[in-house]
């Protein structure tokens, strides 16, 4: 009789605990959302030697306004023709 005691109040006094949990997320404001991880989109380019896309602020850019992916593409390029 003793043990069901015991157990009565340990159920008793959880029950209050989980009640009193609930009142206090309801009173709670809702989380806001996280912001995006990623940043603002980038313009990307084609390079006229190998055909790679890039970032523009990544490129480089020829006498004739082409753009490449390197020096050493833009170099090919002027010096084939």
């Amino acid at each position: 009789m003793k043990y069901l005691l015991v157990l009565a109040v340990v159920f008793i006094a959880i029950w209050f605990w989980r009640k009193g949990r609930q009142e206090e997320l309801r009173s709670r404001p809702p989380p806001r959302p996280a912001p995006p991880a990623v940043g603002a989109p980038t313009e990307m380019v084609r390079c006229a030697q190998c055909g790679l896309h890039l970032p523009a602020s990544d490129a480089v850019r020829g006498n004739a306004g082409q753009i490449y992916c390197s020096a050493a593409h833009r170099k090919a390029a002027e010096e084939r023709g």
